[in-house]
């Protein structure tokens, strides 16, 4: 029989399953897989990331943006430990991924040898597969095993690889079972849908929330949105899903979040909640209202809320069903009021787009990104207050993608996700956000985008604050400590690592250097100081006289710059 190096059998396992390209940092630990990827290199990109950590977020985010494996890896000790912040960026947001980790020769191993590291233990919380291999013959065997699991339980799978396993000849033979890996939608029970329907033909003042797990299926959401008059309200992951313009679209909930969305919420007798895992439904949902779940896994029913119906099965089949089935429900007030309050938001967020005032406001910044944005562009934001302002400032029209760190909402997940981004779809134009702290985190990463010739934009908001914790530490009435940062100028920062920089102080600079960043084949920094000034907190709102004074009331509209804005109940009477 013909003989193969293991190294290199394991690589094409990764060809079989479809990965194209892999990111990491080399070590000594990893040299034999090193050997691999340059005998392969034709089939798979190694990327040569500047942090693991960078590395390993990008492989998320490449998850996240196809739905295919990510795949990361890093030497033995340093290298691997790098590696865990990304990896729970990607079990926390339940994407598959697949982490190399290398380790020092079987013959060294319990020898307590220069890096040598039990690996095992330090990745068996964040990883749904967890293996050290043990004899090369089995190498090929394990990855392809690891990439299985890793798709069926949307996780991480860590292999552990000793380097001198992969210089050896083992016997060729057809390991993987790529070609063998089906999925399919798990439909809906008849019987289930139909005794939910009562409860939504009844309601008066229903919601309809949604997560990814409508993803591609808009059309679902809106026939049922319409054919029920329901307004919709989503979580920050399906971001996109539902083009942000679209005249029932409330938007998000809790904190990262808009106005109409929390107010409907709050007021609902009845939540459609569909495809979403939600953490903050019990702090930000009525409590009284009917709740009907829809998900494919049913360990999440009731955890967000006490579910009076559950639907085990897909969510735009789901969706299309009960709008065959049920009654059509006309148009009426309660649809109305959240359309106008949804109005009066855009129309209000709109008003700040030509303020000139300086430091700047974020608003006129994403009035430049959304002008210079191609249609199929893709977003990925950092964490902090540049999320929140991303939900509420990007205007995505459906055929658009977003992405960031949800539920670990780990800060410097932008620039490696541009990384992710570009290399998977070279020809988008792929924006990041980011603050300053974020920014700071991963900024080495941009020589990387300079390295593949990536034309990300990267916009910087600059304002020498954490300015998210600053706002908790308001909340809780503490003195703000630990919170301020010292300012950089991050464009210059760009331009001594390769990519167009621009530092931007007034509002007259805007247009010219979103409208250069758009003509650029380079990547492009564009750091903008922003005021330190909080957005305003929708899930704290002091507007209804019949829990605030008005004095209270007057208060936060001049803080928070508020008018032209009444809230659900005003409207509602």
């Amino acid at each position: 029989m013909a003989k193969i190096n293991a190294g290199v059998a394991m690589v094409k396992v990764l060809e079989a399953w479809g990965i194209d390209h892999i990111y990491g940092i080399p070590g000594g630990s990893f040299n034999s897989t090193m050997d691999a990827l340059y005998h392969e290199r034709e089939s798979i990109k190694y990327i040569q990331v500047r942090h693991e950590e960078a590395g390993a977020l990008a492989a998320a985010a490449d998850a996240k943006l196809t739905g295919k494996v990510g795949a990361v890896f890093g030497s033995a000790g340093p290298g691997a430990s790098h590696l865990i912040n990304g990896l729970y960026d990607a079990q926390m947001d339940h994407v598959p991924l697949l982490a190399l980790l290398g380790q020092v020769a079987s013959t060294a191993m319990n020898y307590d040898a220069f890096q040598e590291l039990n690996e095992n233990p330090m990745f068996a919380d964040v990883s749904v597969y967890n293996r050290t291999v043990m004899t090369p013959e089995s190498l090929p065997h394990v990855i392809d095993e690891a990439i299985k699991a890793a798709y069926q339980q949307k996780g991480v799978a860590v292999v552990t690889i000793p380097v001198d396993f992969g210089f050896t000849e083992i016997e060729e033979q057809d390991i993987t079972t790529a070609k063998n890996h089906k999925t399919g939608v798990l439909l809906p029970d008849e019987a289930d849908i139909q005794a939910a329907l009562p409860l939504i033909e009844a309601a008066k003042r229903p919601v309809l929330y949604v997560g990814q797990g409508v993803r591609g299926g808009f059309d679902a959401v809106k026939s049922f949105s319409e054919h029920f008059s329901m307004p919709i309200a989503a979580a920050v992951l399906a971001k996109g899903i539902i083009p942000d313009l679209y005249e029932n679209f409330l938007g998000f909930a809790a904190r990262v979040a808009t106005k109409p969305a929390n107010e409907a919420l709050a007021e609902a007798d009845l939540i459609v909640f569909v495809g979403s895992d939600f953490p903050f439904g019990r702090s930000f949902f009525n409590p009284e209202a009917k709740f009907i779940q829809v998900d494919i896994d049913a360990a999440k029913f009731g955890r967000r809320h006490h579910a009076d119906y559950s639907i085990l099965g897909d969510a735009a089949t789901t969706l299309r069903r009960w709008a065959e089935l049920g009654e059509k429900r006309p148009a009426d007030d309660w649809l109305r009021a959240n359309q106008a309050n949804i109005r009066n938001w855009h129309a209000w967020r709109k008003s700040f787009y030509h303020d000139e005032s300086t430091p700047l406001r974020a608003e006129p910044v994403f009035k430049e990104v959304n002008r210079i944005a191609e249609k199929d562009a893709v977003y990925v934001a950092d964490v902090g207050n540049v999320t929140l302002n991303a939900i509420r400032h990007l205007e995505m029209n459906g055929e658009q993608r977003f992405t960031t760190s949800g539920w670990f909402a780990t800060m410097g997940n932008g620039v490696p996700g541009g990384i992710a981004a570009q290399l998977t779809f070279p020809d988008k134009q792929i924006f990041t956000f980011s603050g300053d702290g974020g920014f700071a985190m991963q900024m080495q990463d941009i020589i990387t985008q300079v390295k593949y010739k990536l034309p990300v934009i990267n916009v910087v908001f600059s304002n020498n604050a954490f300015g998210f914790i600053e706002a908790e530490q308001e909340d809780t009435e503490q003195q703000k400590f630990g919170v301020f940062l010292e300012g950089a100028d991050f464009g210059k920062v760009g331009e001594a690592l390769g990519a167009d920089g621009f530092t931007i102080t007034e509002y007259s600079q805007l247009e010219p250097a979103f409208t250069a960043a758009k003509a650029s084949n380079r990547p492009v920094v564009i750091d903008i100081k922003i005021k330190d000034e909080r957005p305003l907190p929708v899930e704290a709102l002091e507007l209804e006289p019949e829990k605030f004074s008005k004095e209270q009331i007057q208060t936060f509209k001049e803080k928070y710059h508020v008018h032209d804005m009444p809230t659900l109940r005003e409207l509602l009477n």
